[in-house]
Formats: structure tokens, C-alpha cells, sequence
């Protein structure tokens, strides 16, 4: 059973959420479920923030009652081959004995740039969409926006900017500990972690590395792990960005995803092997 309560009620970008929050609760429900079904493994992906809070340790005391091992460890994505920082907490629980999620050397990563991962698409200005691709689109820019992306390098901030390029809400004393919004990306670096708004060059350190736009949706998706020529939507199909950018920033990267599924299914290899040779030797034992 893979499941999981929303990870932005526990999200460093929420600041506001607390115990109030009914979405906090459905890990409990979660709990629920696995308790009804008793599945043979359980596996879960979140924010590394849910481990600070009492909910998730009802969650594994729930897991503990009915005698799962439980391995839990905060993955950094990008030592799995995700070109992007990202932190997720992923828990693996099994009933046939002890279990854990495979090393990047035993996955076979190689770390991956924003260079590696996108440099060879197709140039795009802010506004355009390749003729080959309807999901490589770049948001469109106001004209404040296109002379604020001019005036910014990879891996700067809008401190770097002439004072009139700055926004009202960074001038004051709240708003000066947000530097990495209006950013670009570096190429030769992972990504910054991709989010629901990644497509929007106000939204974070979201513009492109050298072109003036923010990143596209296949790009994003990329840099999420998805395959080159994933499709979102079926073919000739609207495309909306709010929609689509969703559904790419909200994703468990794919590649996790790969790296949980392989290590669960080593797991039952190796522990299947172990009940058939126990079985087999006291079989031989009783004769």
C-alpha cells in the first residue's frame, strides 16, 4: 500500500498550517487503512518537516501495534540522478522482516545538472511554444518583468538589481529574506526544488539559466525526472499551466519513485528466498 497524507500542510512554504488543518489529520487515515487491509508493505513519501510533528509519530506507533519494521530516512534527490535539490522523507514498512531503501550506488545514480537535463531543447522566448512540443511553453512576461530578467544572472538574486527594478514588498524589512524569488537557475547545479508554480519567474529561482523566460512546463517536468516525451494531457487536448504545473510540482519524482519500487521489490526477493530455504531445510529436517 503506497499512500500518503498532502505534504504542504507540513511544508516549510506553508507557514501558516497548523493541527487545525483537517488535511493534517489524513495520515491517521492512512494509519486506518493499513491497520483494515494489513498489506505486506507499506511505503510512504512527505515533506522532511511531518517527522517534527506528534501525527507522524501516532502514525508509526500504528505501524509499530500491528509489528511492521519500519525504515525511515530524508532522501536528497539529487543523489539519486534528480537534477534538483529536493528533501523527502520516505518510510518503507514491510511484515516479512527488516527493510531499506537501496544507496545511490547500489541504484546506479549519476548526478544530473539543470545543463544535462535541458540544455538541448529548443530555445524559447517568454510567450512561445515550440512547434514540436506543446508542454515546452515559456509564460508569458511583463515588461517589467522581461528588463528584471535581463537584469539577472544564474544563481543572483534581486539584490543584484538597479533599485527601480525592485519590487515594493522586497524593499521592506519582511520581505528582504526572499532572495531567491525573481532567480535564475545555475547550469552547471541541480535545480531548485520544483514546485506547483514553477513556471512563473516571480515564483522562485525559476528562470532560465541564459534564455529571458522563466522555464517551461517540460521543462520543469524534466527536471522533476519525468520522461522527455511524457504527455499530460491526451493528444490535441487544451494545455493549462495552473492544471499541468500542478501535477508536475505536486508528483513524487519518478525516479523516487523508481528507487522505492526497485528496493521493495528486492525486499520480497530476498526475504521469499530466505522462507523458501527455511522451509525447504525443515522439510529435510522432519524426513
Amino acid at each position: 500500500m503506497a499512500g500518503c497524507a498532502p505534504c504542504q500542510t507540513f511544508s516549510t512554504y506553508n507557514q501558516k498550517a497548523t493541527p487545525d488543518d483537517k488535511r493534517w489529520w489524513l495520515l491517521l487515515q492512512f494509519a486506518r487503512l493499513v491497520k483494515e487491509i494489513s498489506p505486506e508493505l507499506v511505503t510512504m513519501e512527505n515533506v522532511p518537516r511531518l517527522q517534527d510533528q506528534d501525527v507522524f509519530e501516532k502514525f508509526l506507533g500504528a505501524l509499530h501495534d500491528v509489528k511492521y519494521h519500519i525504515h525511515i530516512e530524508t532522501v536528497n534527490c539529487e543523489e539519486y540522478g534528480i537534477p534538483q535539490h529536493r528533501r523527502r522523507l520516505v518510510l518503507l514498512a514491510s511484515k516479512l522482516g527488516p527493510i531499506r531503501l537501496l544507496s545511490p550506488g547500489e541504484f546506479g545514480a549519476v548526478r544530473t545538472t539543470v545543463r544535462d537535463a535541458i540544455a538541448d531543447l529548443p530555445p524559447l522566448g517568454a510567450g512561445e511554444t515550440a512547434e514540436t512540443d506543446p508542454l515546452h511553453q515559456a509564460s508569458t512576461l511583463s515588461g517589467l518583468n522581461k528588463k528584471r530578467i535581463k537584469a539577472s544572472k544564474p544563481g543572483g538574486t534581486w539584490r543584484d538589481w538597479q533599485k527601480t527594478l525592485i519590487a515594493n514588498c522586497h524593499k521592506k524589512k519582511t520581505g528582504k529574506t526572499y532572495p531567491s524569488v525573481y532567480g535564475r537557475m545555475c547550469w552547471d547545479e541541480p535545480a531548485p526544488t520544483i514546485t506547483t508554480q514553477f513556471f512563473g519567474f516571480g515564483n522562485g529561482r525559476f528562470g532560465h539559466p541564459e534564455q529571458d523566460r522563466a522555464i517551461s512546463l517540460r521543462e520543469g517536468a524534466i527536471l522533476q525526472s519525468f520522461p522527455k516525451d511524457y504527455k499530460f494531457v491526451p493528444p490535441g487536448s487544451p494545455i493549462y499551466k495552473k492544471v499541468v504545473g500542478r501535477l508536475i510540482g505536486n508528483a513524487v519524482p519518478p525516479r523516487l519513485g523508481e528507487v522505492i519500487g526497485r528496493s521493495i521489490m528486492i525486499h520480497v526477493e530476498r526475504w521469499t528466498t530466505t522462507r523458501r530455504e527455511v522451509r525447504t531445510g525443515a522439510e529435510a529436517n522432519a524426513r
